[in-house]
């Protein structure tokens, strides 16, 4: 296995591979990215979906079939903040997308794999720049390009996700490496130890980045005014059946129910309970991450799955009888359940303990629409369990 063959890095891990502020968009897409940027101006006026009805009904059929991924990937960004913020930019929710939405974001999701509203790669993993070009991808170096209200909280919630994938990305390289070493015969145990080695200081860095949500992004005001905005419409109260697709003829005119954007269609933790060969048992909120898989770019996908089926580690852990290599391995496993804690934590203070929201903004359903709280629990627990004796 090598990163590049599903487009990932070291440097970057599971962001995109290009420089969003590089790519471009035809002409005929200007008014489309300039009404996307504008929304920070025009959501307070209360008149957001008239605004959005004046776009023109674009077919983007020939614009896919000749525009490379990173021009796709960029008009799905803004068509799919648009999207949302039609959904949930005024009191009452439709039932109904217009046509000038609907048939773009469906024909983009259909060209990239991904369902037709907000996923988290749009969310987080093209949504950034570099003030230095030649820079970190790291907090002290990044900006979000696309916004809803424009708010710091916003902005903070998002490039901590951003540097999170950034350092995550030796992660991913050190994952191949060690189904490389573990290719050789009976594995070697030098190469082992020093790549888990590698892991577990990478963890320690992101388990440090992650910590620093609450410096600029406060609970009430991600409550109230960023996470209104990333709900989807499967399982969600306040759009029953879904959203119909006007235009988009496959629907038959029938709502369409998705999954809100989410934190956990990130790769990463999925990506190392795959090669740590942490399992769960079944349960709906394994189902909904089973799901969940169908939300992530296909090259992702492509790299847990492979991870997944090829990873001998926690075999090899549990047979050379090294207690180095054991040590390193329950480090790892435990510098993940930590993540998981702390999402649990955030989870509890930043929703599960702030007043209700309204039917669309439930403070105990997730975004993607599930009971979170009994589950991200189970799932911290049982990768603790995962732990082998030294």
């Amino acid at each position: 296995m090598k990163l590049t063959d599903y487009g990932l890095s070291r440097e970057r891990g599971f962001l995109s591979s290009f420089d969003p502020t590089d790519i471009t968009l035809p002409e005929f897409l200007q008014p489309i990215r300039e009404m996307a940027l504008a929304l920070p101006r025009i959501l307070p006026t209360g008149r957001v979906r008239a605004h959005l009805e004046s776009l023109p009904a674009l077919d983007l059929t020939d614009f896919l079939a000749n525009a490379s991924d990173a021009e796709q990937r960029i008009a799905m960004l803004h068509y799919s903040f648009m999207v949302q913020s039609y959904v949930w930019g005024e009191k009452e929710p439709p039932k109904a997308l217009p046509a000038c939405l609907a048939v773009p974001i469906w024909q983009i999701g259909q060209a990239i794999g991904q369902p037709p509203l907000l996923p988290y790669s749009s969310y987080t993993l093209e949504n950034w720049g570099r003030f230095d070009a030649d820079g970190p991808i790291d907090l002290s170096n990044i900006y979000t390009i696309q916004h809803f209200d424009g708010g710091l909280d916003e902005a903070w919630f998002i490039l901590v996700h951003v540097a999170i994938e950034a350092r995550a990305g030796e992660l991913l390289e050190e994952a191949t490496n060690l189904i490389s070493h573990l290719s050789n015969g009976d594995g070697d145990a030098a190469a082992i130890e020093a790549s888990l080695a590698a892991m577990s200081a990478a963890w320690d860095d992101i388990n440090a980045i992650f910590d620093r949500m609450p410096d600029q992004c406060d609970p009430y005001v991600y409550f109230h005014r960023v996470r209104p905005w990333i709900h989807g419409w499967k399982d969600n109260p306040a759009l029953g059946d879904g959203l119909i697709y006007e235009g988009v003829a496959e629907t038959n005119g029938a709502p369409q129910a998705f999954r809100g954007q989410t934190g956990s269609q990130s790769s990463i933790v999925p990506a190392m309970d795959a090669l740590l060969c942490v399992g769960h048992a079944a349960d709906p909120l394994r189902t909904f991450l089973d799901e969940l898989h169908a939300y992530r770019p296909p090259n992702h996908r492509r790299f847990i799955e492979d991870v997944r089926a090829q990873s001998s580690l926690r075999e090899y852990v549990e047979g050379v009888g090294n207690k180095a290599i054991t040590i390193l391995y329950n480090e790892n496993v435990s510098k993940l359940a930590r993540f998981r804690t702390r999402h649990l934590e955030y989870a509890a203070s930043y929703i599960n303990k702030q007043s209700k929201g309204g039917a669309g903004n439930d403070p105990d359903v997730g975004t993607g629409g599930t009971p979170f709280m009994k589950y991200l629990k189970k799932h911290r627990d049982e990768a603790e369990a995962h732990l082998l004796p030294v």
